[in-house]
């Protein structure tokens, strides 16, 4: 049985950014107004999400929860591009296209291949791994699209050699592709390799608290992480080949337009 926390506990718990709030104005950073804009952002964001989710799960809806998913795809879009320093006009609906078939495609299989739930899409299911899985793609898609393209771009020279000498386009980002992979999911083998034994995750912990047998969250973590896994590798891979387009001209050369100034 879970024990909630009063909303006075809730509470108490923002004296501990008073901690790094502390080493910030020590060290003379300057994120404390970040830090603190972000913490109440997403405490709003979240009280607003647990009450629409409430609603949610109440009607369990397919076009709500489809509604919920996309709205979820959207904005986790305008955050990669945002962060990666790639230009939305130019990137958007190559990256949302492949942020949502990495997504959809692995909780897809997830949901209806492995856990069944009836209906299908119970919002008690839906909406918490195509969030899960969502979150974690849009972090390796930042990190992906930033190391492909700072990549070309630092070594311009190496990739117009590579051209030069006779290879395709695709031939002559291949070490540039393999660097970003490499980026995106080297701390997700390293959390994999490591889960258990360092760290205890946060799905598996969620379940526990909430009354789940601890087999039984087990197994559920043991999916999700495989569903996370194989959908960063997918949206990494498949967001960075459909931006090709957009960023190299006729002549394959990186267009500097692309870039935010």
């Amino acid at each position: 049985m879970s024990i909630d926390l009063s909303i006075l506990s809730t509470l108490s718990m923002f004296a501990l950014l008073l901690i790094p709030v502390g080493i910030f104005i020590y060290l003379q950073i300057g994120l404390v107004k970040e830090t603190l804009i972000s913490a109440a952002r997403m405490a709003v964001q979240l009280v607003l999400v647990g009450l629409y989710l409430k609603f949610i799960f109440a009607k369990n809806s397919l076009f709500l929860n489809l509604a919920w998913v996309l709205v979820m795809m959207v904005a986790a879009n305008f955050s990669v591009l945002g962060k990666s320093g790639l230009k939305t006009k130019l990137f958007f609906w190559r990256s949302l296209a492949g942020i949502a078939a990495s997504t959809l495609i692995v909780s897809g299989w997830f949901i209806v291949v492995a856990i069944r739930p009836d209906p299908v899409y119970d919002a008690r299911f839906m909406i918490p791994i195509v969030g899960m899985i969502l979150g974690n793609c849009q972090r390796s898609n930042v990190l992906s699209l930033e190391r492909f393209y700072s990549g070309i771009r630092n070594n311009e020279n190496e990739f117009t050699t590579y051209l030069m000498l006779g290879a395709t386009l695709h031939e002559a980002i291949r070490p540039y592709l393999r660097t970003a992979l490499k980026a995106c999911v080297n701390p997700s083998i390293a959390t994999m390799a490591t889960m258990g034994i360092v760290s205890l995750p946060g799905m598996m912990t969620g379940q526990i608290l909430g009354g789940a047998m601890p087999m039984e969250a087990i197994k559920y973590q043991i999916g999700i992480m495989i569903c996370i896994f194989t959908a960063m590798v997918i949206a990494a891979m498949v967001n960075i080949l459909l931006s090709l387009s957009a960023a190299f001209d006729e002549y394959q050369r990186l267009r500097p337009e692309i870039f935010r100034q």
